[in-house]
């Protein structure tokens, strides 16, 4: 099999890494040595085994240290230290946590922990509640304290501060495994914004595909920064989101690139999932100004950006139409009347070109095309 054939590998996300630390600490403290591998169960059954990259036992308290591989996976935290230090509980407290150093604490609602507890997710404490029990048994009283040396810098990559999530990282995974490019990272983070967003009580979000949209898009609407969600390219994605966490209002803006080819029908925005078609972008133009050269033109353009520019010369209102046809694509993912959908499409400079209007976000009420 040749390098380009081979599978990419899979990885183990932060909180596998945090369980299995947090087992070979509790085993060192309850019986002096550290297990190196130490072996854990995850959700669905799979047995992955974890080196340690450092491990301490002092006094009433013992730490391990394992480095997260997240396999082929372009994560932030691959490479990661993720440190778990266990210490014995007060009676009756069960299994408690702690953020060190480089884990964030929450500080809004609407995120999966309230705001004060350490931003170490459900599943990845049911993970690591589950290790110590291998080798404590069920019903043990520890304190477990996450802490991932420069996590605080790697935080800075991620969303995290923009959800209220302060002085560190997350500790996330619901399967402990991480599945090269499935880019599940990013869509977590687009749920948990939105999450944020109603829990502050806002009424109107925005997602956006990328800076500059995300720019001119606050600009337009007066937008605070919790309302801005990094839609990146998967506005399918977000907008299933929302239709089960409904809004009063959702913007869906981008440039003419990638609103062109939402308009054309594609939900994964990404480059490598296509192309928008210069030629049903030249049809658009000549239904809309029937006689003029400007589809001829269109179709000999080397970017969607110069189709536009065309367009505009040629007095030929395309964006509208492609905010019109985008409207429609997204209306029938969203599939929710009780939500008002728009779609903004903006150039580089955030020059607004295209506007569907709020309109009711099912597919059976649809914009119509400016003329």
């Amino acid at each position: 099999m040749s390098e380009e054939q081979s599978p990419l590998r899979r990885g183990w996300t932060t909180g596998a890494c945090a369980a299995a630390a947090a087992k070979a600490a509790c085993a060192a403290l309850l019986k002096g040595e550290f297990p190196d591998p130490v072996t854990i169960t995850l959700p669905g059954g799979q047995t992955p085994a974890f080196a340690l990259a450092g491990h301490d036992l002092a006094g009433q308290s013992a730490s391990a240290a394992i480095v997260k591989d997240a396999g082929d996976d372009p994560d932030v935290t691959h490479g990661a230290t993720i440190v778990s230090t266990v210490r014995r509980g007060m009676a009756g407290t069960g299994i408690t946590f702690r953020a060190g150093p480089g884990v964030g604490t929450v500080t809004r609602p609407g995120l999966p922990m309230p705001p004060g507890e350490p931003a170490i997710n459900p599943m990845p404490r049911k993970m690591i509640a589950a290790a110590i029990a291998e080798v404590a048994g069920e019903g043990g009283d520890f304190e477990v304290e996450i802490s991932v040396p420069d996590g605080e810098a790697i935080a800075t990559k991620t969303l995290n501060g923009r959800l209220g999530i302060l002085g560190g990282i997350s500790i996330l995974g619901t399967t402990g495994i991480v599945i090269p490019y499935s880019c599940s990272a990013w869509i977590h983070s687009i749920h948990r914004g939105i999450d944020v967003a109603l829990g502050a009580g806002l009424t109107h979000v925005a997602g956006a595909t990328g800076s500059a949209s995300e720019g001119a898009v606050q600009k337009h609407h007066g937008l605070p920064e919790v309302a801005l969600i990094d839609m990146g390219d998967f506005v399918g994605g977000m907008l299933k989101y929302i239709r089960a966490h409904p809004v009063e209002r959702v913007t869906v803006a981008g440039g003419v690139a990638k609103m062109t080819k939402l308009a054309q029908g594609m939900l994964d925005l990404h480059s490598k999932r296509g192309a928008a078609d210069l030629d049903v972008l030249a049809a658009t133009a000549e239904k809309l100004a029937p006689g003029s050269d400007a589809g001829h033109r269109i179709r000999t353009a080397n970017t969607v950006a110069e189709a536009f520019s065309i367009a505009r010369e040629g007095g030929v209102a395309l964006g509208d139409a492609i905010a019109a046809d985008a409207w429609k694509t997204a209306a029938g993912v969203l599939r929710n009347p009780g939500v008002q959908l728009e779609i903004l499409v903006f150039d580089r400079e955030g020059t607004l070109l295209g506007q569907s209007g709020f309109h009711p976000g099912d597919h059976e009420s649809r914009p119509l095309k400016r003329r």
